[in-house]
């Protein structure tokens, strides 16, 4: 079968959701433990968690899901040329100079670049159109991305040539339930292939960094671990809708991906990860808590805070423990939950 060209199914130009693959060359452990070398290169799933960051908090992309393993990576996109549009092409050539520096620090990261820089990109028509087009393109997000990693990693071993196979696998997913589907089946990756039993064991994935969330909100603690990724819930208000760019700088938009909550979708994460496959050795064993139990949250607290947020809450929120410790940064006062009527 032919495969068709990634312009036939997904344009820079559009709103697409896209499951993408990446496979490092021979299908070699160069992310973990290689067994040819005996060497361990878990380090470079940093460097591709880092470098999705940057990406992330420059591009017009939005990242929904990610898992990185031993030889290759998932992620699931989303291009956002509606975001881009509100740029202005001061701010389109800025974002650009902080992908592809002309400038860089003594640790190699970016440097915030000069007005001359930005200007020389800004006052080019030809320029800023060709740019503002590349930064919602998913190709070139996978073509920074892997330049970036393969660069480093050939740097690391003292070899050259190719790190990542020649054309990385991309799907469009058109659907909630394909997104859902998919979104699944990357976060539980390390499960399936037997390298961890639960989601907040999986490394380097978007759902364990969401749990880490969902944990410290729980705990009535402020957590960024999951403010790269785009929110799971998509709500429908007409206050939630159009382009809604990043009010925290660290991701393209704050639009939500489905339906439901981010602990609904832990919650199937949860429940999916104890389902035995035939194909796959893994699974989260019937015998480990539910996921709520483990989160430190009661069933009945949970559906009480999710019911009336909005009516306990007015200034602050947490749990009642860490609100009574609060105190007001001016005159220190301390703050205090509602008393609700049921």
């Amino acid at each position: 079968m032919v495969r068709l060209a990634r312009a036939e199914i997904f344009q820079p130009t559009e709103v697409a959701t896209v499951h993408l693959c990446a496979r490092v060359v021979r299908r070699c452990f160069l992310f973990g433990d290689d067994p040819v070398t005996k060497k361990n290169f878990d380090h470079r799933k940093i460097w591709i968690e880092e470098q999705i960051k940057l990406q992330a908090a420059q591009m017009g992309i939005d990242i929904i899901a990610l898992a990185v393993m031993s030889n290759h990576f998932h992620q699931i996109l989303r291009s956002r040329p509606d975001v881009v549009e509100t740029w202005g092409n001061a701010e389109v050539a800025r974002r650009w100079l902080m992908l592809c520096p002309k400038r860089k620090n003594s640790q190699g990261k970016p440097l915030e670049p000069t007005q001359k820089e930005i200007d020389a990109i800004a006052n080019s028509p030809v320029e800023v159109k060709k740019i503002r087009l590349r930064l919602s393109d998913i190709s070139w997000w996978m073509r920074i991305l892997c330049q970036k990693i393969g660069t480093r990693a050939n740097q690391d071993d003292k070899e050259n040539g190719k790190f990542f196979q020649g054309r990385f696998k991309a799907v469009r997913l058109l659907d909630d339930e394909a997104v859902l589907a998919c979104s699944t089946y990357v976060d539980l990756n390390p499960i399936r292939a037997s390298m961890a039993k639960s989601i907040e064991k999986s490394e380097f994935t978007s759902g364990k960094l969401r749990y880490q969330s969902a944990k410290a909100t729980a705990a009535g603690v402020a957590s960024d671990a999951d403010s790269f990724l785009s929110p799971i819930e998509l709500k429908t208000s007409k206050n939630d809708t159009g382009p809604k760019p990043s009010k925290n700088k660290r991701r393209c938009s704050d639009k939500g991906v489905l339906p439901l909550s981010s602990l609904d979708y832990l919650q199937l994460l949860d429940l999916t990860a104890r389902m035995h496959r035939s194909d796959k050795s893994g699974f989260t064993p019937n015998g480990l808590a539910p996921l709520l139990e483990r989160l430190g949250i009661e069933v009945a607290d949970w559906q009480r805070l999710t019911k009336d947020f909005g009516r306990m809450f007015s200034q602050v929120a947490g749990k009642a423990q860490t609100v009574s410790e609060m105190r007001s940064l001016k005159t220190h006062r301390r703050f205090y939950l509602k008393r609700l009527v049921s």
